[in-house]
C-alpha cells in the first residue's frame, strides 16, 4: 500500500471574477522511503495540492478527489480533530518563506515546544532536551542559545533549519519541501539539501520536493511529477524524464537550463506553443 494516494484530485478557488481551476484532476502516489520531485513554473498547482493533503487550503477554497488516501486512511473523511492527530505528527511540510511561517511573537524554542506538547507525552524537560537535539541534528550553532531566539534575530537559513527541525520533530512518515531552497544562497541551498536526504535516508519517511529548479530534482528525486497550468503533463522515474522526456512541456522546461543553451538566449515555455498542455 503506497503511503499517499491522490487520484483524481481537483481544486477550485472562489474569486470576484468567479471559479478557479488551480488543480485539474492529479492524480500521484508515493512510497515510504521514497523521493518524489513535483515540478513546474510557479501557477502550476504544485503546491495546491500539498496543502489540500495538509487539510490547509483557503476558505475560498473546494476540492474534489477519488481518492486521498494516507497509510489507508481517507483525508477526506476525517474530521479536523483526528486530522490535527496526523498532521504535524506523521506528516509534516516544510513551507516556503521560513520567516514569513515562523511567529515572530514566540522565541524558537517555544514554537517546536508547541509541537511536541501536541504529538507527543513528553515532560517540559524532556521537550526541552529533544528541542536542543533537533536543532542539533539540523546543524544549528549554539542550539541552546537559539531557543531563546525570535525568528528576527536569525538569518534565512537558520529559520529554514528551524522550520525542518518543526517538521521532523515527531519523526513523520511523509514529509513535504515546498521550495525548500527558494531565497537562500548557494551554500545554504546545498546544505539544506544535503539535510532533507540524510533525514530521509536515516528515517525511511517519503519525501516529496516542490520545486522549479530542474537540478534540485536531478539531484535529490527517485520519481518525477511534472506540472502545467494545474494538470499532470508527465510522471517518469528521474534518468527517463532527462534523457527522454515524453511531453513538449517537459521538454520546454529542460531546453530552458543554461547547460542545454544552443543560440544566443535560452528558449522559454511561450516558445514550444503549449497551449493548455496535455498529459503525456
Amino acid at each position: 500500500m503506497a503511503l499517499l494516494e491522490i487520484e483524481n484530485l481537483t481544486v477550485e478557488f472562489d474569486t470576484v471574477d468567479g471559479r478557479f481551476r488551480a488543480l485539474d484532476g492529479v492524480s500521484y502516489s508515493i512510497d515510504a522511503g521514497e523521493v518524489l520531485a513535483v515540478v513546474g513554473e510557479s501557477g502550476s498547482g504544485k503546491s495546491v495540492a500539498m496543502l489540500a493533503v495538509m487539510g490547509l487550503l483557503a476558505n475560498n477554497g473546494h476540492l474534489w478527489a477519488d481518492k486521498l488516501e494516507f497509510e489507508g486512511y481517507d483525508l477526506l473523511k476525517l474530521t479536523t480533530k483526528q486530522r490535527r492527530q496526523i498532521i504535524g505528527k506523521d506528516i509534516s511540510m516544510i513551507f516556503q518563506e521560513p520567516i514569513a511561517s515562523l511567529n515572530p511573537c514566540f522565541t524558537v524554542g517555544a514554537q517546536i515546544d508547541e509541537t511536541l506538547k501536541e504529538h507527543t507525552s513528553m515532560g517540559r524537560g524532556e521537550r526541552k532536551t529533544r528541542a536542543i537535539e533537533l536543532l542539533d541534528s539540523v546543524g544549528m550553532p549554539e542550539s541552546k542559545k537559539a531557543l531563546k531566539k525570535y525568528p528576527h534575530q536569525m538569518s534565512g537559513g537558520q529559520c529554514q533549519r528551524v522550520m525542518i527541525a518543526m517538521a521532523i520533530a515527531c519523526k513523520p512518515k511523509l514529509l513535504i519541501a515546498d521550495e525548500p531552497t527558494t531565497a537562500l544562497d548557494v551554500t545554504i541551498q546545498k546544505q539544506i539539501l544535503d539535510l532533507l536526504l540524510d533525514l530521509q535516508h536515516e528515517s525511511g519517511m517519503g519525501l516529496i520536493m516542490i520545486t522549479h529548479d530542474m537540478a534540485v530534482v536531478a539531484e535529490t528525486a527517485d520519481r518525477v511529477i511534472v506540472q502545467y497550468k494545474g494538470k499532470k503533463m508527465e510522471e517518469a522515474d528521474v534518468l527517463s524524464l532527462f534523457e527522454n522526456p515524453k511531453n513538449p512541456y517537459t521538454r520546454a522546461l529542460l531546453s530552458a537550463l543554461p547547460e542545454n543553451a544552443t543560440g544566443d538566449r535560452l528558449p522559454t515555455v511561450s516558445d514550444f506553443h503549449l497551449g493548455d498542455g496535455g498529459a503525456a
